[in-house]
């Protein structure tokens, strides 16, 4: 239950963080999208600073939540951001929220709490992983990554498609977070080792490593078309691909066999309240408030 609470914590976090990202990134010129320009843009943003440290607190707040819980079960309630997100922003840029909104909100609560309950997850190799499960697990997340980085510049390189941009680059922050979440994963073994052992291991720097890579990533998905085009795949891609390395790599396990259809089910049912929420007028007018 523990592990619950710190997950929505650390979901508030993020929330923050993204709504004071956004806020920061609308004075920032597109054309420094992917590129470290940008990071020297956002410096002088005093209100990017309170972001990055909201982000910092729901990493640590994310990192405990996984010492005590798993990868399955932990992750999933991350997508609690997006209407965390939805109403932060509506306070900040003075909306109000709709039925929609509350809809899709409600919908999106319950699904995911139907989800976990039917993948009801336990505990696997708890922090366990051989080397080469390592070495290949990381090499297929960076591919994906690089993947979807190749083609948002190739979207950037057309002049046009910035929504697309925004979205395929969201997406990427996402799976780049997600790698994040297995290195923490990883990491609380190493931690009960001692300080020694963890400040000596490969895995705190490969996670730092990864963490900045997906804030990089947010602040060119957030550059390139705002908090309605970037938020669905940073939302979904995170505890997606979080879910794949707790279930592949760490061995946790999940109800199979007559439980897979209402699992399915539920995650559909996620999804579509996810882009339901993320495609909000408000967001939209968040966006575009200056």
């Amino acid at each position: 239950m523990l592990s619950y609470l710190l997950a929505v914590l650390a979901a508030f976090g993020n929330a923050t963080s993204s709504v004071l990202q956004r806020k920061a990134n609308r004075d920032v010129p597109r054309s420094q999208n992917l590129s470290w320009r940008l990071i020297w843009s956002l410096l002088h943003q005093p209100v990017w600073f309170g972001g990055i440290l909201a982000i910092c607190i729901g990493f640590v707040l994310q990192a405990t939540a996984l010492g005590f819980g798993e990868l399955a079960t932990v992750e999933p309630i991350l997508v609690l951001e997006l209407p965390l997100t939805l109403i932060l922003a509506a306070r900040i840029f003075g909306q109000g929220l709709h039925r929609r909104e509350w809809g899709a909100a409600v919908v999106m609560t319950v699904s995911l709490g139907a989800l976990l309950f039917l993948l009801a997850p336990s505990a696997g190799r708890n922090g366990h992983v051989p080397w080469y499960g390592w070495a290949f697990g990381i090499s297929v997340n960076l591919a994906l990554v690089g993947t979807l980085v190749l083609f948002g510049r190739r979207e950037s390189a057309r002049g046009a498609g910035s929504v697309n941009r925004a979205a395929l680059l969201g997406i990427a922050a996402g799976s780049a977070f997600g790698l994040t979440a297995a290195l923490m994963k990883g990491m609380t073994t190493t931690f009960s080792a001692g300080l020694v052992t963890l400040v000596t291991s490969w895995e705190i720097y490969a996670m730092v490593a990864a963490g900045l890579l997906g804030m990089f990533l947010v602040q060119s998905a957030l550059n390139a078309g705002g908090l309605i085009a970037a938020q669905p795949g940073l939302s979904l891609a995170d505890p997606v691909i979080s879910v794949l390395w707790g279930v592949f790599a760490f061995h946790e396990n999940v109800r199979g066999g007559w439980y897979i259809a209402p699992e399915v089910a539920s995650a559909a049912l996620l999804t579509a309240a996810v882009v339901a929420l993320a495609r909000s007028p408000l967001l939209a007018d968040a966006a575009e408030e200056t």
